[in-house]
């Protein structure tokens, strides 16, 4: 796709997940040094025969001293940051009535509040080289009401909202901001949704006859996005939303 990271240095938050993994994998592939940090001390694992071109660091992206903990050990260790992924997601299936203030809030802090805190913290040093790119994984939850999201849709319609907001901003400075609008994954996130649902096996069929393309994404597929917007062959691209959901929004 054009898009060479030889030599960049990558943050990935939710990283020991199925589309984190994947674009871990991606990027180093294609040459990148990758900081991998996820809330689960797997992430660990994905360090482990790197040959020094992955650094995990397990952390919560919703506390700035642990983000802080992130980029410092991406800097001592790899070097300026060029790229940061927004991951790092958590879903509650409640409608409005039923969701509570800690629910709200821990929702809208894996969302919304971790893009923020990770962005700014990248961004002073992106601003200082006048060079960047910045992608969060947003949904189709960002642009669609869905039944029983109240929280998950306020937390990443807000995201959306701020990838927009900083693309204006930081456009003229070097530094491209975009999401990707992911419909449904196949990944333990959706796996733990399912089980939320009183009736899983009829939520799986609804969710994949939803999508025109009559499946769910598989984890490649979404990093594929995140890897595109991450590099040069989107380089007149910032403030999008890059819907990969199968077709789930057009409808």
């Amino acid at each position: 796709m054009g898009n060479s990271f030889e030599g960049k240095t990558v943050v990935i938050s939710g990283a020991a997940g199925g589309v984190g993994r994947a674009a871990v994998a991606q990027f180093v592939e294609n040459g990148a040094r990758v900081c991998a940090t996820d809330i689960a001390a797997s992430v660990t694992d994905l360090e482990r025969g790197s040959s020094g071109q992955i650094v995990a660091v397990p952390a919560d992206v919703t506390k700035s001293m642990e983000v802080e903990k992130i980029f410092a050990a991406a800097e001592q260790r790899l070097g300026p940051v060029d790229v940061l992924v927004s991951n790092a997601g958590f879903i509650i299936s409640k409608s409005a009535h039923d969701t509570t203030e800690d629910e709200w809030d821990s929702v809208m802090n894996a969302n919304a509040k971790s893009f923020f805190l990770m962005s700014k913290r990248a961004l002073p040093a992106m601003l200082q080289r006048r060079t960047g790119s910045i992608v969060a994984t947003g949904s189709i939850s960002s642009v669609v009401g869905l039944p029983e999201q109240a929280a998950y849709c306020a937390a990443k319609g807000a995201l959306l909202q701020l990838v927009r907001q900083m693309a204006v901003d930081y456009a003229s400075r070097g530094i491209r901001v975009n999401a990707v609008g992911a419909g449904s994954i196949n990944t333990p996130f959706l796996t733990r949704y399912l089980e939320g649902l009183e009736d899983p096996a009829a939520g799986e069929a609804a969710i994949k006859s939803a999508h025109p393309l009559g499946r769910w994404a598989e984890p490649k597929e979404i990093a594929d996005a995140i890897f595109y917007l991450s590099g040069p062959a989107a380089s007149f691209v910032t403030g999008q939303i890059l819907m990969a959901d199968g077709g789930y929004s057009a409808r």
